[in-house]
């Protein structure tokens, strides 16, 4: 049994002498409207064909400012902005796009694990998350119904424990990286000690939203489990990537970890070929694979993000001219019920 490593000398809040930890950096995060708006030299009047607070209502806004930081100041069509910024399209009823679109709720074999592929199970660690995404399939997910504590995985574990076909566990959420160190660790212990287990994965938007949450006690658990690790991150835009998360990305490929990115084919942040391969570039600049750029999933209130998948296979077509076979993501839609995620290039014509 291996024993995962979390070093009591290393700094506790996880950040440098005069940066803000992402403990602060979360409590600082830009939850009123009008309060990030001003910040970036633009008001509600500059953007009233698309913000309506009342989007907010059942999903709030919530900004790092860290991210604020890397939207362009007086540009209201900003594709870091338009992730972010509440837009009375969500408030639509648009037929085809509901609160489940991709069946989570029916996956769940335990309350906060969804099974839905052969060989791999996903848990959904918490309901907080680094940012919160207007286009977010899980925006309606019942968080609520997850559990809370160590103590409410007993059951979980001995579910996982259980079923000898199962060696890779998701970690997801919300986003796994808004839990505290100690207690990711503990998390990841209990999984390192199910035998049949041989990888864990850890999907979140932490190393590009709030770079510093890449402590190094963070990378010291990666370094110290048996399981191999994948980290899958969230970034969807070239703009995301600057020189902070970079380095988040460089500590974390130092811990071993095989690093993957997926992202969101969306209209008005990324949708045009050269935004796409911009991104595809930087990424694999920084040894991150390209790994799924995904269909939307038609999440009700999402609507307005929708990019024709037409449209997303004539741009990969045009990737693949471009960019060396590494560089170019797979183009995929998840649909509920299929065995694995849907190859959108199969279906060309």
């Amino acid at each position: 049994m291996s024993q995962i490593v979390t070093r009591e000398s290393d700094c506790v809040e996880g950040h440098l002498e005069g940066e803000t930890s992402w403990q602060e950096a979360m409590k600082l995060a830009y939850r009123d409207l009008s309060e990030l708006l001003e910040a970036l030299g633009l008001n509600k009047k500059s953007v009233t064909t698309v913000v309506d607070e009342r989007a907010g209502a059942d999903f709030p806004l919530f900004v790092p400012r860290e991210w604020a930081r890397r939207i362009r100041p007086n540009d209201p069509h900003d594709p870091l902005l338009q992730q972010v910024l509440l837009n009375s399209a969500e408030l639509l009823e648009v037929p085809g796009f509901q609160k489940d679109p991709v069946g989570d709720l029916a996956s769940q074999t335990n309350p906060g694990l969804l099974h839905k592929y052969h060989g791999r199970a996903l848990m959904i660690t918490t309901g907080a998350c680094a940012i919160h995404c207007r286009y977010c399939f899980r925006r309606h997910f019942p968080y609520h119904s997850a559990p809370k504590s160590i103590e409410g995985w007993k059951e979980t574990f001995a579910t996982l424990r259980g079923d000898n076909s199962i060696q890779e566990v998701l970690l997801s959420g919300g986003d796994p990286l808004t839990l505290v160190d100690t207690r990711l660790a503990e998390l990841i212990q209990h999984l390192d000690d199910i035998p049949h287990l041989q990888r864990l994965r850890i999907h979140s938007r932490m190393p590009s939203v709030i770079p510093q949450r890449v402590t190094e006690q963070l990378c010291n658990i990666l370094r110290s489990t048996r399981l191999g690790v994948w980290f899958v991150l969230h970034i969807n835009h070239a703009q995301e990537l600057d020189g902070a998360t970079c380095e988040a990305i460089r500590k974390l490929r130092r811990t071993g970890a095989v690093l993957l990115n997926q992202a969101v084919l969306l209209r008005g942040v990324n949708d045009s070929v050269d935004a796409l391969e911009e991104l595809c570039l930087r990424l694999v600049n920084e040894q991150v694979i390209p790994y799924y750029l995904h269909q939307l999933d038609r999440v009700a209130g999402a609507a307005h993000f929708e990019v024709p998948v037409q449209q997303g296979l004539e741009w990969l077509d045009q990737l693949r001219q471009r960019l060396p076979g590494y560089a170019v993501p797979r183009y995929v839609q998840e649909v509920e019920g299929r065995a694995s995620k849907t190859s959108l290039e199969q279906h060309v014509g």
